[in-house]
């Protein structure tokens, strides 16, 4: 099991995608934990958009898909819309 996911920090007013193998509470204790990279500068991160595969291939084409979109307002419309 796989999935793509979207964070979103109020602090950073920010959205983070990516994709994982684990479970979502593990890897969102890895984003809000002492780290270097891009979730490292909030700990306010919160899982908005989650959506699950069956291989992490898929999982990654998919957030390819949602990153080259570079559109916040996709992104908004696509968290909206799995709600």
């Amino acid at each position: 099991m796989a999935a793509t996911y979207i964070l979103f920090s109020e602090k950073l007013d920010k959205y983070y995608i990516g994709s994982t193998r684990d479970p979502m509470e593990i890897r969102l204790k890895k984003h809000l934990s002492d780290h270097e990279g891009f979730t490292a500068k909030a700990k306010d991160w919160k899982v908005v958009f989650l959506e699950n595969f069956d291989s992490y291939e898929k999982a990654g084409l998919k957030e390819k898909i949602i990153k080259g979109w570079k559109s916040r307002k996709m992104i908004e419309k696509l968290i909206l819309s799995s709600n």
